[in-house]
């Protein structure tokens, strides 16, 4: 599954609306709320939970994957060092990270790319990415956009 730096992971793309993404993957296995009233579907085939936000027209805008075929560059990250996985980010020009550390787990935050690599025991085990927000403070969908 080829990460998409802020368009998405493999055929998700920020903007596709529920039916748009039934339509390459079919009924989630999970379909639940959050507490925003977002809408969450999740695959888990893919190890893959996709955000629709309720406060814009329920929009692809958020995934969270932990599949160890997730790819970015053809490097894969699930499972790989993340001291490894900088350094081949560094390479591609992506290098300014914000750690977070809570209990066994740390959060790397790319603000550029708006991704988030969670790792456990310096291991990547969780993958984020979000829709980027343009300059005019709005979301920049990618979704049948050409």
């Amino acid at each position: 599954m080829k990460i998409n730096l802020k368009s998405g992971i493999d055929k998700l793309i920020f903007g596709m609306k529920q039916n748009d993404v039934i339509a390459v993957y079919g009924k989630p296995d999970r379909n639940y709320k959050d507490e925003d009233d977002n809408v969450i579907f999740a695959y888990n085939a893919h190890k893959v939970r996709l955000t629709f936000y309720q406060e814009e027209d329920l929009k692809l805008g958020y995934l969270v994957a932990s599949s160890a075929d997730l790819e970015l560059f053809e490097n894969k990250i699930i499972g790989r060092e993340i001291k490894d996985v900088k350094k081949d980010l560094s390479r591609k020009g992506i290098a300014k990270f914000t750690q977070e550390e809570f209990d066994t787990f740390e959060n790397y935050f790319n603000e550029d790319n708006w991704i988030i690599m969670q790792t456990e025991f310096e291991e990547v085990v969780k993958f984020e990415i979000g829709a980027i927000i343009n300059d005019k403070d709005e979301f920049d969908w990618k979704f049948g956009k050409k």
